[in-house]
């Protein structure tokens, strides 16, 4: 039975999404371009690897990283391989403070 919020009444035994949903599943923030975060340093807060629709790399993945930058939380796409072994190896000691340095033609944290 679906429920219409416009009744008024909500049955007791149905739980909020809220209760059981993961929070920390949104990676929320404007979009940042990469190369605006060369050299700077920022606070990794979140990640989430994902197939790409772009065929630029060797993987076919894309990173999603989300980052905080003066205080203010941003997210950034790459389809860096580099970055995304990286955040496959480290990914799990988020937050962290990082560095993203261009070398040559790849990005690393650093």
């Amino acid at each position: 039975m679906l429920h219409d919020s416009r009744c008024g009444s909500v049955p007791q035994d149905i739980i909020r999404f809220s209760e059981f949903a993961d929070p920390g599943s949104v990676l929320d923030g404007d979009k940042i371009k990469i190369d605006d975060l060369i050299n700077k340093e920022i606070v990794v807060i979140g990640h989430k690897i994902s197939i790409s629709k772009y065929e630029k790399n060797k993987s076919g993945k894309c990173l999603t990283l989300q980052v905080e930058v003066g205080g203010v939380h941003r997210v950034v796409f790459t389809g860096s391989d580099v970055l995304i072994e990286q955040m496959q190896k480290y990914g799990d000691r988020v937050p962290f403070i990082a560095v993203i340095r261009k070398v040559d033609r790849f990005y690393t944290l650093s």
